[in-house]
Order: structure tokens, then C-alpha cells, then sequence
């Protein structure tokens, strides 16, 4: 959302201040943002499901992101040759033991599942046959494995979304046509098509289906001349993708004769840099947490332009802040907490954001380089709530209360969430003064029936954090922040 200029008028600026404060907590920003929360890989092991389900209920987590691979639940995944004789539209064809004691879970918690199917694919439905079989997976192929998915969890998924980032070469090939211009977006246009007419083939007539899935930053073009092949290893911009994918020129008007996609919204994973989730990346169709309306503008272009329904709204499916021992892109585990609030507060304010999300619960092992993954190696993310080890970080006590604070002209800004609560609630905002060393409680609020808050305080600080009693007699306190 645009800032307000500044207020030189005094009279005007406390007039101001007491209409914010005259507003529920709510006002003006999203009334409805769901917060999905992705656990990776420890929550489709059955050893440590139970645990982790445990850990996630205790952390206020109500709505389950998960990330179907085609290749994992396929028959003769590792074949040149598709399997002769099988009906893969049956879901009888394929072993869903991986995901399906997880999704079952989450729906007998009354949780929504926002299930992703992704790459990597059966060797025998890429266009290549090669390693790291992401290259053009077959249409035909994956309707029929869309309308399998469909008709083995359709009860059990609330929104469906069709590949993660294909816009990185990691997970979709190739993404450049030979004189550089972006090949991955008419791909997965394809793709997104076929899948969405393989769940109505399951007999989900309408079924709520989320387009993009697209990583933050990238290219317009590339130059094998100046690059050679490496070129062909960038991701696209997420911007230039969207154009691409919906058949619009730079100017957002049509280039082709491409039809209106259905879709019930646009995933983006909003990733940014160490730095304050208000940093906003020079080049122009990068889409990080800081420039959210970059996307939104970008989309009512499109609506327009008749290439996608009106008013779509925004799922930020995947974020995360990376922490040490990230030393590429990680921040403090102090600073992550902070940032990570930052992050939830700035994708709360837009109204256009229907959803928010958590990835991971435990930090990845620490992998190769960014970029390593397109030769096949493994990044690994730290932006766990744990380390790899299961030792908590500070974003593990923060994530149920997140909290930013934000300076204003003598006064300060608060905001937070009680993520566990089911309903209206108190809970206790704590300040430690500069030169003392413990806290005091600053004020007890009210929460409204989400859980969120807000306060304008005048007392100057330097730590602040939260406190909450849950009505089973949980105590929870959040890690410090600091004042941004």
C-alpha cells in the first residue's frame, strides 16, 4: 500500500492519529488472510508426524500447505517408457502412502490444505528423457495425472495450485527459447490448462485452482553471446512470466490469441533478500515482499486487457526469512523474528493478500550455493522455526505472537497477532526502557475475534515482546524486537 506523505501540520497529524486509533484492528487491510504453514519433509514422514502435528497445533497453525511431486506417487517413475496398459487416470494406478495419512490429518483438525502438484516428473512424460526430468513434461500426461489427484483427495484439499516456481530453472524446463526470450511461461500456460481440465475430468466442476507458484526475482531476456549456456540457467522475472504465460506484450496488451484463463487466484512466493522485508528490488517485474503492488498492478493490467478474471486476489504461498548459518542470504536469529513479523504485517496491510505462509518448521542442511540446484545439487532453506538439529530458534516462541513496532513523529506503532486463540482474547504487550534490564508491562489489549491487535504507544523503548495465557493454561511469550 502507498505510504502517507508526512504531516507537517500538528493539529492534522493528532487528528489523524486518533481516527487510526479510533478503527478495529482490521481496518483497511485483509479481513480474512488465511496463514498456511509448510512443515517440508518432516511432516510426510510418518516417525515424526505426529510430533510435528503436535507442534504445529501448539503454534496456532490452521491451514496445511503441501507440495505433491508427480514423480513420487507415479508408477515406473525412473522408465523411458510409460507403462503400457495402465489407466493413469485411476488413482488406483498410483501409491499415495506419502501424503495421504498427512491430509487425512489435517482434515480431521478442520484444516484447509492448499495441495501444490510440482515437478519432477515421470522420465517418461518429459520431452528429453534426461535428468532432472523437469524438462517439458507432457499436457496429456499430466491431465491425466491431475484428474487421478483429483479423484483421490478432491474431498480432502480447499485450494488446488499447479506447479511450484515455474518460472526456476530448477523446477521447469527449459526457461529460455534460443534467442533469449522466456520459454518456461507458453509451457506452463500448458500445463496450467491441462491440469485444470484433469480436475474437472475428477468431477470438480469449479475447482478453486491457483495460477503462478512464481519465485521473486529473475529476467526479462537473457544474451548466450555475452553468457553462453549459463544464460539459460536464469530464472524468468516473475512479472515478465505472468506477460508471458497470459500472451501480453510489455504494455500488458495482447500479443496473441490466446483465451481467458480461469483461475481463482495468483501464487507468488514473495522471498527477499538479508534485509528489511520493505527492501524493493530495482528491476521492475522482481515482485519481493516490498513490492507486493507491483503484482496487483500487474494483474488489474491483465483483467483488463480480458486475459484473466477481475480482482484477483493474492496467496503468498510460500515465504520464509533465512537465518545463519545461511551466510549467502541469512540474517540473525534475532533478526528473523523481526523480520519475519515485518514480512506478516506488510502482507496483512494489503487487502489484495487473501493468504500468508510459513515455510519451514526445521531448517533444511545447509546445501551448495544459490543456484546450485539447477545443475541438480541442493540450496537448503533456513528459514525454519528450528534449526536442523530441532533446537529452537526465536522465531519458534514468535511465530504464535508475532510483533513489529514502528517508529512515528514521538509516539510508536504496535501491531501483533495471537495465532493459537479461536476468538477474542487479552494479552500482555511488555517494554524494557533503555538502561534498564527488565521489562514492564506497557498495556493488556484486546484482540479482536482473528487474534490481530494494534496500539499506539508514546513510551520510548528498547525491547519490546508479547505475552499470552491460552484458556488451557499454556503460557507463551514472544522473543524480543526491536523498534523499526
Amino acid at each position: 500500500m502507498p505510504k502517507l506523505p508526512s504531516l507537517r501540520f500538528p493539529l492534522l497529524a493528532g487528528v489523524l492519529a486518533a481516527l487510526l486509533l479510533a478503527l478495529p484492528a482490521g481496518a483497511g487491510a485483509s479481513q480474512s488472510q488465511t496463514t498456511y504453514f509448510e512443515a517440508g519433509s518432516s511432516l510426510l514422514e510418518t516417525r515424526d508426524q505426529n510430533k510435528v502435528f503436535s507442534q504445529m497445533q501448539t503454534l496456532g497453525v490452521k491451514a496445511l500447505r503441501v507440495e505433491l511431486s508427480w514423480a513420487s506417487v507415479v508408477p515406473s517413475a525412473a522408465s523411458a517408457t510409460k507403462p503400457a496398459g495402465v489407466d493413469m487416470t485411476n488413482p488406483g494406478s498410483y501409491n499415495w502412502s506419502l501424503y495421504a495419512s498427512a491430509l487425512a490429518r489435517a482434515q480431521s483438525l478442520g484444516w484447509p490444505v492448499l495441495l501444490t502438484l510440482t515437478s519432477p516428473v515421470p522420465r517418461w512424460a518429459t520431452s528429453n528423457k534426461k535428468a532432472p526430468y523437469t524438462t517439458r513434461p507432457d499436457q496429456r500426461d499430466f491431465q491425466e495425472f491431475m484428474t487421478a489427484v483429483g479423484r483421490q483427495f478432491g474431498s480432502q484439499v480447499a485450494i488446488w495450485s499447479i506447479w511450484n516456481e515455474p518460472n526456476h530453472p530448477a523446477f521447469l524446463m527449459p526457461q529460455w527459447n534460443s534467442n533469449g526470450t522466456p520459454a518456461s511461461p507458453r509451457i506452463y500456460r500448458g500445463l496450467f490448462q491441462s491440469g485444470y481440465a484433469g480436475l474437472q475430468a475428477a468431477g470438480l466442476t469449479h475447482p478453486k485452482v491457483l495460477f503462478g507458484e512464481t519465485a521473486p526475482t529473475g529476467f526479462d531476456k537473457v544474451n548466450r553471446r555475452r553468457e553462453g549456456s549459463r544464460a539459460f540457467l536464469h530464472d524468468v522475472a516473475p512479472l515478465a512470466f505472468l506477460r508471458e504465460a497470459l500472451c501480453l506484450n510489455a504494455r500488458y496488451r495482447r500479443a496473441g490469441s490466446c483465451g481467458k484463463l480461469q483461475m481463482s487466484g495468483v501464487a507468488h512466493h514473495a522471498y527477499t533478500k538479508a534485509v528489511n522485508p520493505h527492501w524493493v528490488s530495482a528491476k521492475r517485474d522482481d515482485v519481493t515482499i516490498g513490492s507486493l503492488s507491483r503484482l496487483s498492478g500487474a494483474l488489474d493490467k491483465a483483467a483488463r486487457a480480458g486475459a484473466i478474471p477481475g480482482h484477483l486476489p493474492i496467496y503468498l504461498t510460500e515465504f520464509g526469512v533465512q537465518s545463519f548459518p545461511n551466510r549467502e542470504l541469512g540474517v540473525s536469529v534475532s533478526k528473523q523474528a523481526e523480520y519475519d513479523a515485518i514480512a506478516e504485517h506488510i502482507a496483512w496491510s494489503n487487502p489484495r493478500v487473501a493468504a500468508f505462509s510459513q515455510y519451514l518448521l526445521k531448517d533444511d542442511p545447509l546445501g551448495g550455493r544459490p543456484g546450485s540446484s539447477v545443475a541438480g545439487g541442493s540450496v537448503g532453506f533456513q528459514t525454519g522455526l528450528e534449526y536442523v538439529s530441532g533446537k529452537a530458534k526465536p522465531l519458534f516462541a514468535s511465530w504464535p505472537l508475532p510483533l513489529t513496532v514502528s517508529r512515528g513523529h514521538g509516539h510508536y506503532s504496535l501491531w501483533g497477532l495471537v495465532r493459537p486463540t479461536t476468538g477474542s482474547t487479552k494479552v500482555t504487550i511488555l517494554v524494557r526502557r533503555h538502561g534498564s534490564r527488565s521489562y514492564r508491562v506497557l498495556k493488556t489489549v484486546t484482540t479482536n475475534s482473528r487474534g490481530y491487535w494494534a496500539l499506539s504507544s508514546s513510551t520510548a523503548g528498547e525491547l519490546w515482546r508479547v505475552r499470552w495465557k491460552s484458556p488451557q493454561g499454556r503460557s507463551y511469550e514472544g522473543a524480543p524486537v526491536r523498534a523499526y
